[in-house]
């Protein structure tokens, strides 16, 4: 706690060295428009996804864009804000690490009187122009139901389910968590731990579904509130002699899932659509910087996606989820 404080007095000192500096030190007014986008990793492919999503329309609007992904790192995302105030660019949109890091950063930006935008993840306070989410509650609740409609087709809804979230000090996190679990409360499955990522690596995913599936004997599903490590669980369910006994559902999406999912390899996914989150985020800046009306809290529908709907969804997947820019 007191190496962070000292993290957010280094970043305030930054901006008053910014503010007292003479004339000639401070940036003007960007000849070319710019905006920058601080994002919390990526490593993680749904949000170079989104990255490509906010240059596109970028792009066709007359901005520049510049980057900076803080690897999961709060003192790093902190150290960028404090980087980017000082290019004072036309805004900023972010992609925060957590809701409470969000707050910060919108609180040094009001500082400097730079618009932000948030895409995904959430804040816990401060003022923005505009919060572009998915609605993770009602997508986790209709990927919820895929699951135990499949459970019961099989007959094991007496089974439990297991699942591997990312941090629930996020907003969407909890949502995800509670759109799920409403799901199985419905149609009475029982649930297993809830294990949260922290490293969102391969080994993680593989270590936490052993210990699920080791822990629960009556074990019969895992869900994944990311996509990206999905390896790691069908990897763990295959050691441990599992194969064919436990189904695996996920949260976001992988271009292989376009052939995972119709062979049944995964049950399904609940697919936020990363390309368009990052083009409606640019997009709402755009007209806060025009002086027009800008929608407070959009939310983007998140697409429960299974061998039932697949190939009807596929060209919405490809552009708006996989971010494929160029459709054969």
């Amino acid at each position: 706690m007191k190496r962070f404080s000292f993290i957010v007095a280094l970043v305030a000192m930054l901006l008053v060295d910014a503010a007292v500096c003479s004339a000639a030190d401070i940036p003007q007014k960007q000849t070319k428009k710019k905006l920058i986008y601080i994002v919390s990793d990526l490593r993680i492919p749904f949000w170079t996804i989104m990255e490509r999503g906010i240059r596109n329309r970028a792009s066709s609007l007359g901005y520049d864009v510049e980057t900076y992904s803080a690897q999961n790192s709060r003192k790093s995302e902190l150290e960028f804000t404090a980087k980017a105030i000082q290019k004072n660019p036309s805004g900023i949109i972010v992609s925060p690490t957590t809701s409470s890091a969000c707050k910060t950063i919108l609180k040094l930006a009001k500082e400097a009187d730079i618009p932000v935008v948030i895409s995904d993840i959430g804040t816990d306070g401060g003022e923005y122009v505009s919060y572009i989410s998915s609605d993770n509650k009602e997508g986790a609740y209709g990927i919820g139901k895929v699951l135990a409609k499949e459970l019961y087709k099989r007959g094991w809804e007496n089974g439990r389910v297991g699942i591997i979230s990312i941090p629930q000090k996020r907003l969407n996190g909890q949502l995800r968590t509670a759109g799920f679990m409403q799901a199985m409360r419905e149609a009475g499955i029982k649930g297993a731990d809830l294990k949260q990522q922290v490293t969102f690596s391969y080994d993680e995913t593989y270590t936490y579904s052993k210990e699920l599936i080791q822990k629960y004997p009556d074990l019969r599903a895992l869900w994944l509130q990311g996509s990206d490590c999905y390896q790691g669980a069908l990897d763990a369910i295959a050691d441990t002699g599992k194969k064919g006994r436990i189904l695996l559902a996920t949260f976001d999406a992988e271009p292989e899932f376009l052939e995972l999912i119709p062979k049944g390899v995964l049950v399904g996914s609940a697919m936020q659509q990363p390309y368009l989150m990052g083009q409606e985020a640019v997009s709402a800046m755009d007209k806060y910087l025009h002086g027009k009306k800008v929608e407070k809290n959009p939310q983007l529908p998140i697409l429960a996606i299974s061998t039932d709907n697949i190939k009807e969804k596929l060209p919405v997947i490809k552009r708006n989820v996989l971010g494929i820019e160029r459709q054969k």
